[in-house]
């Protein structure tokens, strides 16, 4: 079977393109143009990473870069384009932000043609007050010849999409679309985890495709955590040690009780902060050499800025534009305690292996990592794609 070749946009530290390595896909090139990021992809070229070291770099802005002379015959477009101007966390300007490089992520994909490509990006890009925007996103990506004219408003143009769409008139190059909501969580990441996925495959390949199912489970997590109690037992934690059956999970405990009566929850439970960090010692440990693992004080709780659980899956990682956000950057103790995650447990909580380092600073790093795509969902969806196309 010939090598599958693919292009990344807005690489960011890597995630995205690890699980895309890991899933079959070969990058013949990454483009990235953040300084710190570009580090932690140098730095783990230089260090013979398995996956790393034959990367392709472009340390370069998107906007500079000619597809022609990049690569030939890609099978595959990936990225995901800045999120900032539909984060909930963000100003909210959508198409008013010069930092929306969505079209830039149409450019790719009219210049190299893929059979397919695969775009991520944050769950507030289907705010409804981004709907039309949003479906104009899908429509570019599904006729990426049709230009937007020199003076053509966003609408305007959308409109001539739309008439396209409903017609019956054939274009030279067209994308079948997709796109759903994942919740890192239901595939394996310890992390709930919200992000939009857009998938296309060239029409003439004629292929029929649908995102993965989910394969983990919140139900089960609860069934052994609080009836058969086979989660504490695993993690050797003793009785006295266990926390209580928390409140608000008092109706699902029921809800569990009553339909999983005769029988249990079907597939693999959810993995938790507990199960991320199995493994690694304590950050304040003075003789611990571990990479990326050093402690940082100073974590509180208070209203609004209360930790992930350590045996639920965290909350999502965040990256603001002041640094990091705080609470959901924090690890939540049963017995009342708060810390700050490390930059290595952070990045298990966002899949990445062991042996993948990150350069800079710990505010710096953690906003790398925040940034990223869960490395484990990125495999899940490439390999998906993969089996569909290879």
């Amino acid at each position: 079977m010939r090598r599958m070749k693919s292009v990344e946009l807005f690489t960011g530290a890597g995630g995205l393109a690890i699980g895309l390595e890991k899933s079959g896909w070969h990058h013949e090139a990454l483009i990235e143009r953040d300084d710190h990021a570009c580090s932690t992809i140098h730095l783990n070229e230089s260090l013979g990473h398995p996956i790393a070291k034959d990367w392709k770099l472009f340390a370069r802005d998107v906007r500079s870069i000619s597809y022609s002379e990049l690569a030939r015959h890609v099978d595959m477009v990936a990225g995901g384009p800045p999120c900032q101007p539909f984060s909930l966390g963000g100003k909210h300007r959508a198409f008013n932000d010069a930092r929306d490089m969505f079209p830039e992520a149409v450019r790719a994909v009219r210049e190299l043609r893929p059979r397919c490509f695969v775009f991520e990006n944050v769950k507030g890009l289907l705010r409804q007050s981004f709907v039309s925007y949003f479906q104009y996103i899908i429509l570019q990506l599904s006729y990426p010849l049709i230009f937007r004219k020199t003076d053509e408003s966003w609408e305007s143009h959308l409109s001539r999409l739309e008439r396209l769409h409903t017609g019956a008139k054939e274009v030279e190059l067209s994308y079948r679309v997709v796109y759903r909501l994942l919740n890192a969580a239901d595939f394996g990441v310890p992390q709930y985890r919200h992000r939009v996925f857009i998938v296309g495959f060239r029409s003439d390949l004629g292929k029929e495709w649908s995102f993965p199912e989910p394969t983990h489970s919140f139900d089960r997590l609860l069934w052994e955590q609080w009836v058969t109690r086979s989660y504490w037992e695993e993690h050797n934690v003793p009785k006295n040690a266990r926390p209580c059956v928390p409140g608000r999970f008092h109706s699902k405990f029921d809800r569990l009780s009553h339909e999983y009566k005769f029988s249990s929850p079907s597939g693999t439970r959810y993995r938790t902060v507990r199960d991320a960090l199995l493994g690694l010692p304590d950050p304040e440990d003075k003789n611990s050499t571990f990479p990326n693992h050093e402690y940082r004080g100073g974590a509180r709780s208070y209203p609004g800025h209360t930790g992930s659980i350590l045996d639920e899956p965290s909350k999502a990682l965040k990256a603001g534009d002041h640094g990091v956000p705080g609470g959901e950057n924090m690890i939540a103790f049963p017995k009342g305690k708060y810390r700050y995650f490390t930059v290595r447990e952070s990045a298990r909580i966002q899949t990445f292996p062991d042996d993948y380092l990150f350069s800079g600073s710990w505010t710096e790093a953690m906003r790398q990592v925040g940034n990223a795509v869960p490395v484990t969902l990125a495999e899940v969806v490439g390999q998906s794609i993969m089996n569909q196309v290879g």
